[in-house]
C-alpha cells in the first residue's frame, strides 16, 4: 500500500465512530512498517481509547521503526484518555504522517511540534482537504462553542414540504427516508418547533439499526407541549429539552416530573433567544444539531446566522397550493442579494428522489 492507500484507510476506520464519538471527532489511524500494516484503529466512542492508541493495541509485531498514518494530529494534553503523543514516543514511532491539524487550543500545532522536538519525523497536511470533511462538526464545535447545525428538509419540485391541508407523509420515498435515520444518528441533537410537535406528534428518535438517539430540543416559546405527547411520554428514555420563555411554572414542573429538562431562555420578542440556546447546548456538549424545524423556525435560524449547512431531498412531485408550506417561510429577505448564499451542492440519488447537500457560505444578519 502506499502512502494514499494508508491514509485513505485510515479515514474509512474514522467513519466508523460516527454517531459515536461526540463531542469529540472522527479520527482512524495506520501503521505501517516494512511496507505493510501491522496495527490500525479508529477512535470509538467517546471516552474510548483514540485512534493512535487503537492502533498500537493492535499491533501485530513491535510498532518501533514503524509510520503511523493519521487523520488528526495526535493530542498532547491530558483529556479524557492520556495524551497520544506519549504512546507514539513510547512505543518508538518513527515517522508521522498527519491529515488534519487540530484546531482545539490545546493541541493545535503543539502534538506535532513535541513529536519532532524527541526526534520523530512528521509530515503534516497530508490529503487534509479530504481528512477535513471528516470533522466539519468538531470543527466548528472546539473553536465556537456552539452547536454545527445542519438543517434538513424534504420537498417537491415546487418547493412544498407539504400540502395545503398540511398533510406531508410522505413528500420523499422509503431510501431517502431511511437516509435522514443516518442523520440522526450522525448529529448529537434534533431540533424542532413546537408546531412540528403539535402538528405530527412525532418521537424525532433514530429507527437506524444500531443507531443512537439524539437529544431532542423543541423551541417552545410559550410551553404548549402536550403532556401526553410522545416526546413526553418517552422523555425517561430519550433525552428531551424543551427550550421556553419564561414557562408557566406548574407546566414546568409537570415536565420536570416526566423527565423534561426545561430551559428558561427569553429573547427580547418574548420567543426563545435562539443564539442562547446554542451556547445553552454547547455547554451541554451537543456539537451538531440537525434541524428538522418548519418554515418559521428554520427561517429565524438562518436570519441569526446559525446554520452551517443544508439536506435537501427533493421528490419528483408537485402539490401546489398558494398556502402550502414551505421549508423556509418567516418575512424572508427583501433583495435577492440578500440572500442566504449557499455552495454549489452534491448530488446523491435517493431511490426516486435527490439529495443536495450545501454549506451555508453567506449569512444574513437582518431584522424586520
Amino acid at each position: 500500500m502506499n502512502a494514499n492507500d494508508c491514509m485513505a484507510l485510515a479515514m474509512e476506520l474514522a467513519r466508523k465512530g460516527t454517531g459515536w464519538t461526540s463531542p469529540n471527532p472522527l479520527v482512524g489511524a495506520v501503521l505501517v512498517k516494512d511496507g505493510k500494516i501491522i496495527g490500525q484503529g479508529w477512535h470509538r466512542r467517546c471516552g474510548g481509547l483514540h485512534a493512535e492508541r487503537e492502533a498500537l493495541a493492535a499491533c501485530t509485531e513491535d510498532p518501533a521503526g514503524a509510520t503511523l498514518y493519521v487523520t488528526l494530529e495526535p493530542c498532547c494534553h491530558q483529556g479524557r484518555q492520556p495524551p497520544c503523543t506519549q504512546a507514539i514516543l513510547d512505543a518508538g514511532i518513527s515517522k508521522v504522517v498527519i491529515g488534519s491539524r487540530d484546531p482545539n487550543p490545546l493541541v493545535h500545532g503543539k502534538g506535532a511540534a513535541l513529536l519532532r522536538q524527541a526526534g520523530v519525523t512528521v509530515e503534516e497536511d497530508f490529503m487534509r482537504e479530504q481528512c477535513d470533511t471528516l470533522n466539519p462538526v468538531f470543527f466548528h464545535y472546539i473553536t465556537h462553542k456552539t452547536p454545527y447545525v445542519a438543517m434538513k428538509y424534504a420537498m417537491t419540485a415546487d418547493g412544498k414540504i407539504a400540502c395545503h391541508t398540511g398533510l406531508s407523509q410522505w413528500v420523499t420515498g422509503e431510501a431517502a427516508r431511511a437516509h435522514v435515520q443516518t442523520l440522526r444518528h450522525k448529529y448529537r441533537g434534533i431540533l424542532a418547533g413546537i408546531g412540528t410537535v403539535l402538528q405530527d406528534d412525532p418521537r424525532l428518535t433514530c429507527r437506524m439499526e444500531g443507531g443512537r438517539n439524539p437529544v431532542r430540543i423543541i423551541c417552545d416559546s410559550h410551553l404548549r407541549i402536550p403532556l401526553d405527547s410522545n416526546l413526553c411520554r418517552t422523555a425517561h428514555e430519550v433525552p428531551t429539552i424543551v427550550a421556553c420563555a419564561s414557562p408557566d411554572q406548574d407546566k414546568r414542573k409537570a415536565l420536570d416530573g416526566l423527565g423534561v429538562t426545561v430551559l428558561d431562555l427569553p429573547g427580547p420578542d418574548g420567543r426563545v433567544d435562539l443564539p442562547a440556546l446554542m451556547a445553552e447546548l454547547g455547554k451541554r456538549e451537543i456539537d451538531g444539531i440537525l434541524l428538522e424545524g418548519g418554515g418559521g423556525l428554520n427561517e429565524s435560524m438562518l436570519r441569526q446566522g446559525l446554520v452551517h449547512k443544508v439536506y435537501c431531498y427533493l421528490a419528483p412531485k408537485l402539490f401546489g397550493g398558494a398556502d402550502a408550506k414551505s421549508p423556509v417561510e418567516g418575512v424572508g429577505v427583501d433583495r435577492p442579494e440578500d440572500c442566504w448564499q449557499l455552495s454549489s451542492p452534491t448530488c446523491t440519488p435517493m431511490g426516486e428522489d435527490l439529495l443536495l447537500e450545501y454549506e451555508v457560505i453567506q449569512h444574513v444578519h437582518r431584522d424586520h
